[in-house]
């Protein structure tokens, strides 16, 4: 891969509040069961604005987190970059308006990567918890297909590491 082809996958989200620490739990087991060339992988917890330099560095993005967009608890959600502006207005998870200002800045600025895609679940329940619900739990592993397949699309490639641990419902320590 050249720094052109750099490919920035986030996880977003608060470990504490449920299902909304998906994106974190989903990038925590990619780090852990595969070996992926050429993409970086950063926890962005609630980062806000801080994540603006990694994303203008980047050519395209992979966002990770729970996306609300009205469905079944569990159901994988993917959105293309053009479907994310039409969903601005509606709030897609608590963080998601720091992250709609961080992309709205790198676009005024003309540093928006060519290519930003959202990978996620619907949430069930972000109410205070460590644990996700059992259907996003139960949705991790087509998570987790879906970002290996977007990530080897782009040019990326995959080597399962470790086999998949589906009863990984919490972060390890050193997520």
């Amino acid at each position: 891969m050249t720094e052109a082809e750099h490919t920035l996958v986030l996880g977003l989200g608060n470990p504490l509040m449920g299902d909304d620490g998906l994106g974190l739990r989903a990038l925590a087991r990619l780090r852990q069961e595969w070996a992926v060339d050429g993409a970086e992988l950063v926890d962005g917890g609630t980062w806000g604005m801080n994540l603006l330099p990694l994303i203008e560095d980047a050519r395209r993005v992979l966002l990770l987190d729970a996306i609300d967009v009205g469905a079944t608890p569990g159901t994988l959600v993917q959105l293309e970059q053009d479907q994310i502006p039409r969903l601005f207005a509606r709030k897609l998870s608590p963080h998601e308006v720091d992250l709609r200002e961080v992309l709205a800045l790198a676009e005024l600025r003309g540093t928006l990567p060519p290519s930003i895609v959202a990978l996620g679940l619907q949430p069930g329940d972000v109410s205070m918890s460590i644990e996700l619900t059992p259907a996003v739990a139960a949705g991790m592993e087509a998570l987790l297909d879906a970002i290996i397949r977007r990530l080897q699309l782009a040019g990326h490639e995959c080597r399962r590491v470790a086999p998949p641990d589906p009863r990984a419902s919490v972060l390890p320590a050193d997520a």
